[in-house]
């Protein structure tokens, strides 16, 4: 773990430091949440985005990361002048309003977010694919899939791991404490220290915020 906090900039380290005087439980799994940082950061770094599903209040939590990644979340995210002046090109009056209002994504898909697709598929094919379908046409080796299951044996977010693997992608599985059996497919595994469902998720979403303020200041930050 010492090696991992000495690779932490200082100014990411303050946000798990400041993650776990709120939360002094998620102590034991410092060093599980800065091994999944580095995997989102490594993935950004070379043009991949995180691609992420879950069921229930975890389908909300993988809408909720990806709400925060794709605009600004604390930080302002201005667009390159590259983009700038090609929206400029493309219409000077629209393209100047859009050039202000407009702020720099860090890709994120939620999975679950696809209703069409997945009740289609769950219909005529199978439940346990419905996330695994959708790697397969949006996945490309170098994303990331945050594979989130309370249980860690959500059925259709495991199958969707072993798809993500397959194209090459790196999975981190946010669980709870036992991992389930995601745990064994899971290239990195944060295990929320808790059992019941709604005390993981209370744990899960400081946890991915964490992820989210960590992200944004290394790639939007002064």
């Amino acid at each position: 773990m010492e090696m991992l906090q000495k690779e932490l900039k200082m100014n990411l380290k303050k946000h798990i430091d400041g993650l776990i005087v709120r939360y002094p439980l998620l102590e034991d799994i410092r060093e599980d949440m800065i091994r999944a940082y580095f995997v989102l950061e490594a993935s950004y770094e070379n043009g991949g985005k995180l691609l992420t599903a879950g069921n229930g209040g975890s389908a909300a939590d993988a809408g909720h990361i990806a709400a925060e990644l794709m605009k600004r979340f604390h930080l302002p995210r201005p667009l390159s002048q590259e983009y700038t002046k090609k929206l400029l090109d493309a219409d000077p009056v629209r393209g100047a309003y859009l050039a202000e209002q407009l702020e720099q994504p860090l890709t994120a898909v939620a999975l679950d977010g696809q209703g069409p697709l997945a009740t289609a598929y769950g219909n005529d094919v199978s439940w346990h694919g419905v996330f695994a379908q959708q790697l397969l046409g949006l996945g490309r080796d170098g994303d990331v899939f945050l594979a989130i299951s309370t249980s860690g044996n959500s059925q259709n977010v495991i199958y969707a791991a072993v798809a993500a693997k397959a194209l090459g992608m790196p999975v981190i599985a946010l669980t709870g404490a036992d991992g389930g059996q995601l745990a064994s497919l899971a290239g990195t595994v944060v295990r929320a220290p808790a059992d019941e469902t709604d005390k993981v998720q209370e744990l899960h979403l400081p946890i991915y915020h964490c992820w989210c303020r960590m992200l944004e200041e290394r790639f939007f930050g002064v």
